[in-house]
């Protein structure tokens, strides 16, 4: 299921890129919480026994658990963003240091961080760094490109923000079925309120660029809904590593079908994340 689940991030990573390019970021990101947003509400009336459940956490975990869909709609805008501008083969690789984030949040509340945590931590941060200098002269350098790293690392904090709040308090209460449906709902809430402001925000896409966001949506949504099985019926940590891979298959995707291109430095910075994230989160 964590294999599965790395295919479908994989993927929807790949396109998602292409998606904001045809239609617009927040339009893309509003398609999707739409999408999501439609499956997980008929999930809920077909299995009205998830909703029911939830109905007697505390009201705190209701608050936490919108606090943490804010977080998660706001990192889909800055990897929409990070996708648009720059290249998949550095980008996606470079979210899933969101474990760092997570990390550092266990650490500040009160988890002891092992040599090997603080090891991959220090990879991590040394990749990162790497995967932004341009080397090669043969590949050309834009400020986009930097604006995408930028978005990318944003886009993991907001992550790893958002799944720490999860894992620590709303999963247990809520499980994963109410959580994904409320990420959803706050999600469709905060994106109908930007799109709103945009000209012909809410005009429907062309049927060329429906495909492709249904596709990204429905890739999506599988992933999560694998991660969430993996992790009930498995291991926790296993499902986590192996979803982890997600970065590596876009950045293969991105080489693949659009040729994209990367220094020896980059290159290896790439590879220091994805090293440095996947450790970390097997000790996570």
């Amino acid at each position: 299921m964590g294999l599965l689940a790395a295919l479908l991030w994989g993927g929807t990573d790949f396109l998602v890129g292409l998606n904001a390019r045809a239609v617009g970021v927040k339009r893309a990101v509003f398609f999707g919480q739409t999408m999501g947003f439609a499956i997980m509400s008929m999930l809920l009336i077909v299995f009205p026994t998830f909703i029911l459940k939830s109905m007697a956490a505390p009201f705190d975990i209701w608050l936490i658990g919108i606090a943490a869909a804010v977080l998660t709609v706001f990192g889909a805008l800055a990897l929409s963003k990070a996708f648009a501008l720059g290249k998949a083969s550095i980008v996606a690789p470079l979210v899933t240091s969101y474990g760092v984030v997570t990390t550092l949040l266990s650490w500040a509340g009160g988890e002891q961080i092992s040599l090997i945590q603080l090891l991959c931590i220090a990879l991590c941060v040394l990749g990162v760094i790497l995967s932004s200098i341009h080397s090669d002269s043969k590949v050309p350098h834009t400020t986009q490109a930097s604006s995408s790293i930028s978005f990318a690392l944003l886009a993991a904090v907001f992550f790893g923000t958002s799944f720490w709040l999860q894992g620590h308090f709303v999963l247990p209460v809520l499980g994963p079925v109410t959580m994904l449906w409320l990420a959803y709902l706050v999600g469709l809430i905060v994106m109908f309120v930007m799109v709103l402001k945009i000209k012909e925000g809410l005009k429907f896409p062309p049927l060329k660029n429906c495909m492709a966001l249904t596709g990204v949506s429905l890739m999506n949504l599988g992933g999560f809904s694998a991660f969430a099985y993996g992790a009930v019926s498995g291991s926790v940590s296993v499902v986590t590593v192996i979803s982890t891979l997600s970065g590596g298959i876009a950045a293969i995707l991105g080489y693949v079908f659009f040729k994209e291109r990367l220094g020896k430095v980059q290159v290896l910075g790439v590879v220091l994340v994805l090293g440095g994230a996947f450790v970390l989160h097997l000790k996570i």
